[in-house]
C-alpha cells in the first residue's frame, strides 16, 4: 500500500487545526482522545494509507494512563477537567487511585475499563469529529466496541505524532488554566505541565534506585556513576509518554550531551538486549513508580522513531560526534 499524498497530508493537518479551533471542548476529554489514537498509531499501525481499527477499550485503557496522574492532588485539590461538574473519568480514577491501588492494577480492572469505556464512548468518541455545527468525520468511523481510522489517518497520525501531542498538550493546559474552578490553585507561574505530563520527582527517584539495582554504570559510556540521570532512550521530545522500558541509568555529561537526539545503532542493539533481559525487573520498577511497563510498546515506539528519523535523514548521538541514522528493524523480543 502506497502512503497518502501530500495534498492528503496538508488537507489533514487544516482538518486537525480546524478541530482545536472550531471543536467544541467542554472538557479535555477530545484531547485525550487525540492523543490516544495517535499513541495507538504509532504502536500498531503502519507507513501505508490503511485503515486501523482500534478497540474502544484499548482507549478507555489509555485515557486511564492519560488521567492517572492527573486525578491526584494539585495544591488543594484534585484539577477541574470540565467547565461543569468534575469529568467522570477524572472521578473513576481518583476513587480508583485514592483507595490506594497502582496504575497496574487500574489497567488490569475490568470494572474500571469498562467504565471509563463507556464514558469516552458516549461522550469525546460520538462528538469529537464536529466541527463549525457539523459532523465531519475525518478521523474515523465508529463501530460496535472499536473505531476504524479512515484511509491515511493512521499514517498521518504517525507522521505528525510529535505535532499533534504537543498541540494537544497545549490546548489541554489552558483549557484547565482558564477553568474558573481551577483559578485559585493555577497560578501563572505554575509549572502546570510538568505536573499533568511529566513523571513526578518522587516516581524517577523510584526508577533511578531500580536502575541502580541493575546497574551502577553509565548505559552509554559505562563509567561507573554516583550522581546518576534517568534518561528517556527515545527522547521524550519525540514520544512524549513515560514507559519504564524506555528509562536508563546515564552519566550527566552523557545525558547532557545526548540532549534529545536519538542514540546510534551500537546503543539501540544494546537497548534491545536490555530491555530484553531485564523485563522482569523493569516491570516491577514500573509498578513501583507508578509508570505503565509495557515492552512490546517501547519496541514499537523505537522502531517507529528510528525509522522516521531515517526517512528524515536525522542524526543519531554516539559521543561528542555524530553519524547518519541508518535503516533499522526492530524486531520484537
Amino acid at each position: 500500500m502506497k502512503a497518502p499524498t501530500p495534498e492528503f497530508q496538508l488537507a489533514f493537518l487544516t482538518k486537525i487545526q480546524r478541530l482545536f479551533a472550531e471543536g467544541d471542548f467542554t472538557a479535555t476529554y477530545k484531547f485525550a482522545l487525540l492523543v490516544s489514537i495517535a499513541d495507538y498509531a504509532v504502536q500498531y499501525g503502519e507507513d501505508n494509507d490503511e485503515e486501523l481499527k482500534i478497540p474502544t477499550r484499548s482507549i478507555g485503557a489509555k485515557f486511564i494512563e492519560l488521567y492517572w496522574q492527573q486525578s491526584a492532588p494539585y495544591k488543594d485539590g484534585v484539577l477541574v477537567q470540565n467547565l461543569g461538574a468534575q469529568a467522570a473519568v477524572v472521578a473513576k480514577v481518583a476513587a480508583f487511585r485514592n483507595s490506594g491501588q497502582s496504575l497496574t492494577q487500574a489497567l488490569q480492572s475490568r470494572q474500571l475499563v469498562t467504565a471509563v469505556t463507556a464514558t469516552v464512548v458516549t461522550q469525546p468518541i460520538k462528538y469529537m469529529q464536529n466541527l463549525g455545527g457539523s459532523n465531519d468525520a475525518f478521523l474515523y468511523v465508529k463501530g460496535e466496541g472499536f473505531i476504524l481510522l479512515l484511509p491515511g489517518v493512521a499514517y498521518c497520525l504517525r507522521r505528525f505524532q510529535p505535532l499533534i501531542q504537543q498541540l494537544s498538550r497545549a490546548h489541554w493546559i489552558d483549557h484547565i488554566k482558564t477553568n474558573k474552578q481551577n483559578q485559585s490553585w493555577v497560578k501563572k507561574d505554575s509549572d502546570l505541565e510538568s505536573f499533568l505530563f511529566k513523571t513526578s520527582r518522587p516516581s524517577l527517584e523510584i526508577v533511578q534506585a531500580g536502575l541502580r539495582k541493575i546497574s551502577n554504570r553509565c548505559f552509554y559510556c559505562n563509567g561507573l556513576v554516583s550522581n546518576a540521570d534517568v534518561d528517556h532512550f527515545i527522547p521524550r521530545t519525540l514520544y512524549p509518554r513515560d514507559l519504564a522500558h524506555n528509562f536508563v541509568l546515564t552519566d550527566p555529561k552523557c545525558n547532557r550531551s545526548k540532549s534529545d537526539t536519538l542514540a546510534a545503532k551500537q546503543h539501540l542493539f544494546k537497548w534491545l538486549e536490555f530491555i530484553h533481559a531485564n523485563s522482569d525487573n523493569l516491570n516491577q520498577i514500573g509498578f513501583e513508580a507508578g509508570i505503565l511497563a509495557d515492552a512490546d510498546s517501547s519496541n514499537s515506539v523505537a522502531k517507529w522513531g528510528y525509522n522516521n528519523a531515517n526517512a528524515g535523514g536525522a542524526k543519531a548521538w554516539i559521543k561528542a560526534a555524530t553519524v547518519c541514522a541508518k535503516t533499522l528493524f526492530l524486531a520484537k523480543k
